[in-house]
């Protein structure tokens, strides 16, 4: 497959070679899916990072939490950061189908869905803690 230059436009690198377009796009989706790795790594290391469980040595019963409140701060937190990380995870799959669709309608289309998905992800994650609240009031 040969290119041809279209008077007024220059022949572009990637028009020249096809292969160095698609190693590219491999080593970003490598670059990212790297990346989000090490974000998850740090998002669990910040979640189970918690020095209470230096006290676990200390002999009698074990309790996971000492009150519902804690029981309910602890779902709240987990909420948060799991619906923070999914909407995270939308928003860069969104961003990145729009960015490859190359005019091509249909792709346009599922990266806008999942952008529109990552803001419900982003306005659940912030209702979270008024969600947990009103269940905690019911179980009351």
């Amino acid at each position: 497959m040969s290119a041809k230059s279209v008077p007024g436009r220059p022949l572009t690198r990637a028009a020249t070679r096809p292969t160095d377009r698609r190693a590219a796009l491999r080593r970003l989706a490598a670059d990212l899916a790297i990346a989000l790795a090490a974000v998850a790594a740090a998002a669990v290391a910040l979640l189970l990072g918690d020095a209470t469980a230096a006290h676990a040595a200390v002999p009698g019963p074990v309790l996971a939490a000492d009150s519902v409140e804690a029981v309910v701060n602890n779902i709240r937190t987990w909420l948060f950061a799991l619906l923070g990380a999914v909407a995270t995870l939308f928003l860069t799959i969104g961003g990145l189908r729009l960015m490859w669709a190359n005019g091509d309608p249909g792709e346009a289309e599922k990266g806008k869905a999942a952008l529109k998905s990552a803001a419900i992800g982003y306005a659940l994650a912030l209702l979270s803690p008024l969600i947990v609240t009103v269940v905690a009031g019911w179980v009351k």
